[in-house]
């Protein structure tokens, strides 16, 4: 599922220019976490959140050294290719190439200017912006989509949120869509999506459940109700 091209309305970052990446599959991706809840690893997080519908999925394991990541990330991208599911490696862009990922999700820390030269332009890059001058450069780097951090979580403890008003900045300012991230559940997930967001991404929403599986299904039928087009396409 690389770089695919959108067929109908996009929901999110509307005005922009070509978009290369459906952001529809964008609307819910669901970050792992081996930490959160004890017998509850990468694995099980990631297959909970493809059974209970999750758009993509990006592996998010700085605990795990490459060697240990590699043969979880080339299990869970065939597990996601097998489900029609995006599936992204969190700054390991090695491990990503190597895995047969999707792509790769970079923080402004791990050299995404020389990220897209890297990958070539078939894979998905994500990087990760706070304001509305690292979108623009993001973009110009070659990202497909942005991931915002929306509100402070124990989960990236040095993550400073940028509130609602933060996020329909860097919204505004590129074409290409816009994850929030940080502190979204099901309570809050329509003021990300209202602000111009294609979609959300969680961790200890799913990651943390007590049934990951029906916490996906919460999130995505939640995301699909509304009526902005969020729910008119199979997936």
């Amino acid at each position: 599922m690389r770089r695919p091209r959108p067929d109908g309305p996009d929901p999110g970052n509307a005005g922009g220019g070509t978009q290369l990446l459906d952001p529809r599959t964008l609307r819910l991706m669901v970050v792992t976490s081996g930490t959160l809840v004890p017998g509850l690893g990468h694995r099980e997080v990631a297959e909970a959140a493809v059974r209970g519908g999750a758009t993509a999925l990006q592996l998010r394991a700085p605990e795990l050294k490459d060697a240990a990541l590699l043969p979880l990330a080339g299990e869970l991208a065939a597990l996601c290719a097998a489900a029609g599911v995006l599936f992204v490696v969190n700054d390991r862009l090695d491990v990503a190439l190597a895995s047969g990922a999707d792509g790769v999700h970079l923080g402004q820390a791990d050299d995404p200017a020389a990220a897209r030269d890297r990958l070539g332009p078939g894979p998905i890059l994500g990087i990760s912006a706070a304001t509305p001058t690292q979108a623009r450069s993001a973009a110009q780097m070659g990202a497909d989509y942005l991931g915002v951090t929306v509100w402070p979580t124990p989960t990236k403890p040095n993550a400073h949120g940028e509130g609602i008003a933060g996020l329909s900045a860097v919204c505004s300012a590129v074409a290409i869509p816009v994850l929030g991230i940080g502190g979204i559940a099901e309570r809050n997930l329509d003021l990300v999506l209202d602000a111009g967001a294609a979609g959300i991404a969680v961790i200890s929403a799913v990651a943390a459940a007590a049934d990951p599986v029906a916490a996906t299904r919460g999130l995505r039928r939640r995301i699909d109700g509304r009526k902005d087009g969020y729910g008119t396409t199979n997936g």
